[in-house]
């Protein structure tokens, strides 16, 4: 009897230890997935992500030869730093053209400005004359008048009534030549303001082509147009380029992520919700981001062959939108990301 009773012991101590076990293992497994689905439940999170940049191409704006190149590929440039100097000599030429023809019309243009302010004082003293002219014979005509009744009462003689009707036709004529002196002096202003509207219209077009010319000239010094790395270098020394000539393209330092979310799981992903960014090249090491804003269609319809489900042949297929999503700039690993890269979004939307 006491040999079975040991014999029991040890199988009841045995399955006792594999029912603990598996106990165990049951409620780290019910632990692990109440976990997990707690989890999921309140995150949103996709593979079909990658990382983007703005990469702004350089491109020449006139046609001249390459005489310097101030980057390397693959190097960081700074807004404004100088990339490629085109030769100018000809530019610099016309230029200094374009300034002379520009001051030889302003020179015209002075000229014409002082002739009319001299027929603007010839006119102002016309003027003046009529205004002399009609008072003396304002003053004639009433002298006149009065020895005319002289005349006819006998008071004076006919050499002194005639005097004064000279006097008066005299002064009449004066005013008369006035008047046509006003009118030629008018004439005259009128001519010398469009003579000086013309020489001021020919000092615009001067200035214009000198304006043209300095514009001309700066394409010749082409100019990061913002902060990046200096990419896809397509020229060197002494090569000829073409107007829209490719050159280099600069991908700029801000990177953000383009996830792709299914329309399923859109209905609770909204605007400034936190984000973990996976990046896939560094060894999956997190960056944090936060939702910026929804693309205004679906990927599929941005593509060069949209689908048209009006053909007759229709099955339906799960749709994605695109979603930005902003990087925090300040995480060390920041400086690493390249435009292109894969990573992998969860969306925390609770």
């Amino acid at each position: 009897m006491s040999t079975e009773n040991e014999n029991k012991e040890p199988k009841k101590k045995g399955s006792r230890k594999v029912t603990i076990i598996l106990g165990t293992i049951l409620l780290g497994g019910a632990i692990f997935g109440v976990t997990e689905y707690l989890h999921y439940k309140n995150i949103e999170n996709t593979d079909d992500a990658q990382l983007a940049s703005n990469i702004d191409p350089v491109v020449a704006r006139i046609s001249d030869y390459v005489t310097a190149i101030n980057f390397k590929d693959n190097e960081h440039v700074t807004k404004g730093q100088l990339l490629v100097q085109l030769d100018d000599k000809d530019l610099t030429i016309k230029e200094q053209q374009a300034e002379a023809d520009l001051n030889d019309e302003q020179a015209k243009a002075d000229v014409s400005k002082a002739n009319a302010a001299s027929v603007q004082s010839t006119l102002a003293t016309s003027k003046d004359e009529i205004t002399s002219a009609k008072i003396n014979y304002d003053k004639a005509h009433r002298d006149f008048e009065r020895y005319q009744s002289l005349y006819k009462d006998g008071s004076v003689t006919q050499e002194e009534f005639d005097k004064y009707r000279t006097t008066m036709q005299s002064d009449s004529n004066q005013v008369d030549i006035a008047n046509k002196k006003y009118e030629s002096a008018q004439k005259q202003y009128d001519l010398a303001l469009a003579d000086l509207a013309s020489s001021e219209a020919s000092v615009n077009v001067k200035q214009a082509d000198l304006n043209f010319a300095k514009l001309q000239l700066s394409y010749a010094t082409i100019t990061a147009p913002a902060s990046g790395i200096a990419s896809k270098r397509a020229i060197q020394l002494g090569q000829l380029v073409g107007v829209g000539s490719s050159l280099l393209a600069v991908v700029e330092d801000s990177v953000w992520v383009e996830a792709n979310f299914k329309e399923t799981q859109l209905s609770d992903i909204k605007l400034g919700q936190p984000a973990e960014v996976t990046i896939d090249a560094l060894n999956g090491q997190i960056v944090q981001g936060t939702v910026s804003s929804f693309a205004g269609a679906t990927g599929a319809l941005f593509s060069l062959l949209p689908p048209d489900n009006a053909t007759g042949n229709y099955v339906k297929v799960v749709q994605r939108i695109p979603i930005k999503i902003v990087l925090d700039n300040k995480t060390p690993a920041y400086k690493s990301l390249r435009p292109g890269l894969s990573v992998e979004v969860a969306i925390k939307v609770q």
